[in-house]
């Protein structure tokens, strides 16, 4: 299987199996949309009909040697290798948790999905007694994963700061006696952010993750507070001072774009002209009927979107003046490891949430949704037989996934959304597939102009 598009002047095709990208003159790239495998030695003749009229017969069995060659060394039109996995997948150890600190926020943001921050169930914090558990619960079943990871989300974690303290110092003390080591990190919309937070979160967090949507009309217009006031003002000196101290360790600004703001670009470099490096700002998934609600008829304009984003961060690069944008970052040269790119996040198997009562959900977006529930940390119970069926579910099972060029990038999607809108984990949404695959493109075509480059 391979995949062929254009962008911004270069021909790209992507042989999906073997991950190999090929940046080809026009005339090679129209002969592969018209070759398949298995594929001759000699030049086909249709392809000569097709195409000798326009290119000439020589160049185009000179150039068909080249493809052939590119065939036989396995990175063009190469086999599957990855399906004989797919029915082997077992369940594996829990190696990562969210922990709901605070199902209660002090903000109102109009697209939120927690439910403006209390997921549907009502406003309430994590007692200690709940995050203790979650951490036994963690160190119980991670097996011999030694690093194991843990983000303090909300709602809004530093409602309940004290709390993370106290479930950080609880976690540290036990990593020598389990030997393993917790990387936590904490997602904040920052209105409580202090120099002790900022001083405590640079030094315990390996990440951190600042809610902010750009520029800041566009941010005070959904992320308010609850009298309706915006937050820009407030929380962009703090995110400035957190990063400027924070010594090089991990972060990003993550942002959310609407319809209200389609030239999400604009707010991508007005958050780099603020002072960020490590950037994401991610289309909001929601319910279509909704006045914020990214369509199907706005995929044109987001496409477009992306394509000006990628062409110019590529010339800010190119300039030494790039930044990290999330969504562009991608490897090409090794990738993640075929069971990652089968079936994602590990959501229900590797990954689970856990809520201020002590409940386990998949995921941080299953909480709230009825049916998904797998266990309680204060009872000790957890239901192994969902986690197997999370463990199960991979691209050779999701609807549309097997013949789909970015299969391997994207691992079926997110299951949550799958779930949500269109109601089954194994069935892929389709709004969020598309956007994707142009993110994808646009990430495969920056790869390859920066190689061209050097």
């Amino acid at each position: 299987m391979i995949h062929r598009y254009e962008q911004n002047g270069f021909f790209i095709v992507l042989d999906v199996h073997s991950g190999a990208v090929h940046v080809l003159d026009e005339m090679t790239y129209e002969m592969t949309g018209l070759l398949k495998a298995p594929m001759p030695k000699e030049c086909p003749k249709a392809l000569l009909d097709a195409l000798a009229p326009k290119y000439g017969a020589d160049k185009l069995r000179e150039a068909y040697g080249e493809l052939y060659t590119l065939y036989k060394e396995g990175t063009l039109f190469s086999e599957d290798d990855y399906e004989q996995f797919s029915g082997k997948m077992v369940s594996s150890p829990v190696k990562a948790m969210c922990l709901h600190i605070a199902h209660d926020c002090n903000l109102r943001c109009e697209y939120c999905f927690a439910a403006k921050g209390d997921f549907g169930h009502g406003r309430k914090l994590m007692p200690l007694e709940v995050g203790k558990a979650a951490i036994d619960f963690l160190l119980e079943n991670s097996g011999s994963r030694r690093n194991l990871e843990l983000d303090f989300f909300g709602g809004e974690p530093l409602m309940n700061f004290n709390v993370v303290k106290q479930v950080v110092e609880y976690a540290r003390s036990k990593e020598k006696a389990y030997n393993k080591n917790f990387r936590f990190t904490i997602t904040t919309n920052g209105l409580l952010l202090d120099d002790d937070k900022i001083a405590f979160i640079n030094k315990e967090m390996s990440n951190v993750v600042l809610s902010i949507d750009g520029r800041k009309e566009v941010n005070d217009r959904l992320r308010v507070t609850p009298n309706g006031k915006g937050s820009y003002d407030v929380i962009l000196p703090r995110y400035q001072k957190l990063v400027k101290t924070r010594g090089g360790k991990d972060y990003y600004v993550r942002g959310t774009f609407t319809k209200f703001n389609l030239d999400f670009s604009e707010d991508v470099y007005h958050l780099a002209g603020e002072g960020f490096d490590q950037i994401s700002v991610e289309p909001v998934v929601s319910d279509p009927n909704l006045p914020y609600s990214i369509k199907e008829e706005d995929l044109p304009r987001v496409f477009e979107e992306y394509e000006r984003l990628a062409k110019r961060l590529l010339e800010s690069k190119r300039k030494g003046e790039g930044f990290n944008f999330f969504h562009f970052m991608i490897d090409l040269d090794q990738g993640p490891c075929a069971i990652k790119r089968l079936r994602g996040c590990g959501c229900g198997n590797e990954y689970v949430a856990v809520t201020p009562e002590g409940d386990i959900y998949p995921c941080h977006q299953f909480v709230g949704m009825d049916g998904w529930k797998m266990g309680n940390v204060l009872e000790g119970t957890f239901d192994r037989e969902e986690k197997a069926r999370f463990a199960k579910a991979n691209i050779y099972g999701k609807e549309g996934c097997r013949d789909c060029w970015a299969k391997f990038y994207c691992s079926g999607g997110c299951n949550a959304n799958n779930q949500q809108y269109a109601g089954d984990i194994l069935k892929p949404h389709a709004l969020s597939c598309e956007l994707e695959k142009k993110r994808l493109e646009c990430a495969i075509m920056m790869k390859a102009a920066l190689a061209q480059d050097e």
